[in-house]
């Protein structure tokens, strides 16, 4: 008798279900960094945030190596346009905010910290150095006694 079994034999779905595990983890097996990339997304847990949510990507080889990408995340009443230009090891993140604001500005990236700015009157922010990484965007906005927090979802850069 081989690992088939005899000719006929029925499987149990546990049989089945192990068998389709392993084809799984052995064709198509999840990143590395898995694990990482939800604790740093969950991170954010306990605060009280609305997660944006994409809008347009024109170039996805910004976010994954590439010269330049746009990106448009958008969330009930915000929309944050970020321009991802690659510089040697490091990123340029130029943004615009609609409706224009001075709202805070803060990028997450795993395993670096964060860096923050504040956006012109116009809506317009610049965050300089950001490592490669997992990445996400915060714009606070409000003052601090009714403050509201936008999150984008995660980007690899």
């Amino acid at each position: 008798m081989n690992d088939l079994g005899a000719p006929g034999e029925a499987f149990s779905d546990d049989v089945i279900l192990a068998d389709v595990g392993r084809f799984l983890d052995e064709l198509d097996p999840p990143p590395d960094d898995l694990v990482q990339r939800v604790q740093f997304a969950l991170a954010l847990e306990d605060l009280d945030v609305e997660v944006a949510r994409w809008e347009r990507m024109d170039n996805l080889a910004g976010v994954r190596g590439g010269g330049t990408g746009t990106i448009t995340f958008t969330v009930s009443d915000l929309t944050v346009m970020i321009n991802l230009t690659k510089m040697g090891k490091l990123h340029r993140i130029d943004g615009w905010l609609v409706p224009a604001g001075q709202y805070g500005v803060e990028v997450r990236v795993a395993e670096h910290g964060t860096k923050s700015t504040t956006a012109d009157e116009g809506g317009r922010f610049v965050l300089d150095n950001v490592p490669r990484g997992t990445t996400q965007i915060l714009v606070h906005l409000g003052d601090v006694s009714c403050r509201r927090t936008v999150v984008t979802p995660t980007v690899v850069l």
